[in-house]
């Protein structure tokens, strides 16, 4: 029986024959890359490698060294990928990317749209990010705002897409890969919601709250003290102000800020309803307009992936490889396709950068429907 040393030099010794052989394989994707430079061919030849893969696992003499090998090829196979791909950058083969750089995002002189009501959170964004004295209107729902940058009624629309509580505001992932519309900004505004009720209303009197389905999730420990109240979701915390003071019901009452209190001479019956106080949310600017400030530090992209072993970890290896630090990951189901998901990423970065053009051109080759979202 051999002894531990032995046996690891016997490893040390493979290993030594593993690394000149991956350099010498590496060597050999160079020539492969100058090859695709002369031909215009692609990089990622899907049906190739899954062809190799198999004939590569047959030569396995059990299961388990099978999915090792598989597991081992899909690696180098991919860092194959990544050394052409910066090959093909070098000699501006794969694109470039179709952003404008710009010193600053225009403020003055502009339209600007929200969703919802006066009151809403998206409004008092608005006037964190552009000023009391912008040009503004309001729409009824996230898609009419889209719908009026895309028209060119507004020149820039504020939305919500993520709260520190209740999570993503799904909708607007779904919106950003239907229109044609990009994040060029970003507005955190702390919630502080409360409970708002018509002048002489009380808790005791109260049978039905209404409130944005997030607004209701964040307040949902003080609600699960009050089972006996129904909760109604409508489009926006202030539109449920609006509507409790329109129907001048003293039974209902809205969960919403009290800016929203003051705008429809609502009384507020319980302040600090979040169970966070903490508690925040993130606003989206958007504009339909391919720009970016110079100094922007963020980047937003999505794009679609079979469910297949192995898709996810080959898009996400492209961030490790150049370096980039992701802050969210965000998936959606396709409509009508079972088992496939749009994935929705932030990184930190610029669009100016040599290792982001690397990471996105790579991810842009092998994933379906890629689309930059925004670099704000």
């Amino acid at each position: 029986m051999k002894d531990l040393g032995t046996i690891r030099e016997e490893i040390d010794n493979i290993d030594g024959q593993i690394v000149r052989l991956f350099e010498k394989r590496m060597e050999l994707a160079h020539e492969v890359a100058e090859f695709k430079i002369r031909t215009g061919k692609k990089v990622f030849d899907r049906e190739r490698e899954k062809s190799k893969l198999e004939a590569l696992k047959a030569l396995a003499g059990n299961d388990f060294n099978r999915h090792g090998i598989e597991e081992l090829f899909q690696q180098i196979m991919s860092m194959s990928r990544k050394f052409q791909y910066q090959l093909l950058a070098k000699e501006n083969l794969l694109g470039e990317i179709p952003f404008k750089p710009v010193d600053d995002i225009r403020m003055e002189n502009v339209k600007v749209v929200f969703q919802g009501v006066e009151g809403a959170y998206s409004q008092m964004a608005m006037f964190e990010y552009f000023g009391r004295d912008v040009d503004n209107f309001h729409v009824d729902t996230f898609r009419d705002a889209m719908a009026a940058i895309r028209e060119g009624k507004a020149d820039y629309a504020v939305l919500p897409i993520e709260n520190s509580s209740a999570g993503s505001v799904t909708d607007i992932y779904d919106l950003l890969t239907e229109f044609d519309n990009y994040i060029v900004g970003e507005q955190i505004i702390k919630i502080e919601h409360a409970l708002l009720g018509i002048e002489g209303a009380s808790l005791e009197d109260i049978r039905t709250v209404y409130s944005h389905p997030q607004g209701l999730m964040q307040c949902a420990k003080y609600l699960d003290e009050h089972r006996e109240w129904k909760q109604i979701s409508l489009q926006n915390t202030a539109m449920s102000a609006k509507k409790v003071f329109d129907d001048n019901d003293r039974t209902q009452a809205a969960i919403a800020s009290k800016t929203a209190a003051g705008i429809y001479g609502l009384s507020v019956l319980k302040e600090q309803l979040n169970f966070s106080e903490t508690n925040s949310t993130r606003f989206i600017i958007v504009t339909n307009k391919k720009i970016f400030r110079k100094d922007a530090d963020k980047i937003s992209i999505c794009f679609e992936l079979p469910h297949a072993s192995g898709t996810l970890y080959n898009m996400l290896s492209h961030f490790i490889y150049n370096n980039l630090s992701m802050s969210k990951i965000e998936s959606r189901p396709l409509e009508g396709k079972n088992w496939e998901y749009s994935f929705f990423i932030d990184f930190e970065g610029n669009l100016n950068d040599s290792a982001v053009k690397n990471a996105l051109l790579g991810i842009k080759e092998e994933a379906s429907d890629f689309k930059i979202l925004g670099n704000y």
